[in-house]
């Protein structure tokens, strides 16, 4: 299986660019195939041999780090570039031909299915559905990725008829030059914008997803995107609403209470989910069109799917406090993913929002709030100040503007309806504030925990 991936690296000069768990994943890798090839890594962090101490017993490894890592970074023959590594201020002219990843590498020699998933919101729950669905149908099947493990640590345990889901970035796109069997994009909205400078460069590095597909192979798309309805798509591709039936050839929409997939009635809206929201039967309606294209036994598939538990940090139901509700979507790092969240819990009275700023607007999220029933909205730095300045003066909104999270989750206990719910929804990014939206999650449950002795529906007792 890795004949041909292993023939592309012998013996090149590589340079492994950003040093976290996909860096450190590819430099065991190289060693693994090529214990005595000389190799390269290079970051701007400069601690990283005291985070990894093993680097140092490498004789044949060597390490640039702080402000200059990235000095002659032309005199590689392959830049293999982590997710987190930004080009945005870089002129790349002299190396662009030389950068990969993982994904690319994977993509372009090594034989396996693949299914691709991507999209500003949803691919993490998109792909862990599929991956149960394929699963409980005894497929042999790996999830890669973001929210799986970084590829190359399975790559040794891919065969021929395994199938590969990826959960896919903008960043892990941004630079790759082929496409997976299937493509999966959910949908397309203001994210990221710190990295590309713009949502134009932003959408670009998504539809490299589906840029470099052959004719026979699949992309299943979201016809209701007013970015993606002006695209022209294949024969093969599926198109996926919640609008109305799409005018092509394949096709999954909703009709009164019923998914359609190609004219067939495959799904009733009636059934039982343990996922809430409009948004997540949009996510499994993507499923479905896997289901057809694969022939996978659809009344399985859903069985799995009413099974399939929320994921962590994403509209996470945490605990019930005497007659409160908290949830913790930590995850929702755009407006839209708020609003979403608002209509699929129905009862919140308190919103926890705010976080980093990264040029994404709030408008949309702002005057959702001013008609919704949301009473008690709690601000975060930073772009909770905008939140706050536009939303004091409304006549039935109650506004705080705090300076940190453990503050804010102070003020929701205290102001929170009983029989109501409150959720940290923060409609913008955690970095600069926390180490990602996990750890801003975490601890917004542990100080949900903090001071309280009963709890119901939950196993802890705190």
């Amino acid at each position: 299986m890795l004949e041909k991936l292993l023939k592309f690296l012998k013996n090149k000069k590589i340079l492994i660019l950003g040093v976290g768990t996909e860096g450190k994943s590819t430099y065991q890798f190289l060693r693994r195939n090529f214990p005595d090839q000389k190799l390269f890594m290079a970051d701007q962090n400069t601690d990283l041999l005291e985070k990894y101490p093993e680097f140092l017993e490498d004789i044949n490894l060597e390490i640039s780090m702080g402000k200059e890592y990235l000095n002659g970074i032309q005199e590689y023959d392959l830049i293999i570039k982590t997710p987190g590594i930004s080009f945005k201020n870089v002129n790349t002219e002299t190396f662009q031909d030389k950068i990969t990843n993982q994904v690319q590498l994977l993509l372009e020699f090594v034989p396996v299915f693949t299914i691709g998933v991507t999209g500003t919101k949803g691919k993490s729950t998109t792909s862990s559905i599929l991956y149960e669905v394929l699963k409980e149908q005894e497929k042999d099947v790996f999830l890669l990725g973001n929210i799986g493990k970084p590829i190359f640590d399975e790559l040794e345990h891919l065969k021929q008829d395994s199938i590969a889901i990826l959960e896919l970035s903008s960043h892990s796109l941004q630079y790759v030059k082929n496409s997976p069997n299937i493509a999966i994009l959910l949908n397309l909205y203001e994210e990221h914008l710190d990295f590309y400078g713009s949502f134009e460069q932003y959408a670009q590095a998504k539809l490299n997803i589906t840029n470099y597909q052959k004719e026979t192979e699949y992309l299943i798309y979201n016809a209701d995107n007013e970015f993606l309805k002006k695209y022209a798509f294949k024969a093969t591709d599926y198109a996926v609403s919640l609008e109305n039936k799409p005018n092509t050839k394949n096709s999954v929409w909703i009709e009164q209470n019923d998914i359609y997939c190609n004219n067939v009635c495959v799904m009733d809206l009636r059934t039982k989910l343990k996922l809430k929201g409009i948004h997540h039967m949009h996510n499994i309606m993507f499923v479905l069109a896997v289901c057809n294209i694969m022939n996978l036994d659809f009344s399985q598939s859903i069985k799995t799917i009413q099974n399939f538990e929320p994921l962590e940090h994403r509209m996470e139901f945490v605990a019930q406090i005497d007659s409160i509700e908290y949830y913790n979507d930590s995850i929702a790092t755009i407006p839209q993913s708020t609003i979403n969240t608002i209509k699929a819990l129905k009862k919140v009275n308190t919103l926890i929002v705010g976080g980093k700023d990264r040029g994404v607007s709030q408008k949309e999220l702002v005057d959702f709030l001013k008609d919704s029933e949301v009473e008690h909205i709690i601000c975060l730095p930073k772009t909770g100040k905008a939140i706050y300045d536009e939303l004091k003066n409304i006549a039935n909104k109650k506004l705080w503007m705090t300076q940190n999270l453990q503050e804010a989750v102070k003020i929701a206990k205290e102001v929170t309806k009983n029989n109501t719910i409150c959720v940290l929804s923060p409609a913008a990014s955690s970095y600069g504030y926390f180490k990602d939206f996990r750890e801003r999650g975490s601890l917004y449950k542990k100080y949900i925990f903090q001071d309280n002795i009963k709890i119901v529906s939950n196993n802890k007792l705190t």
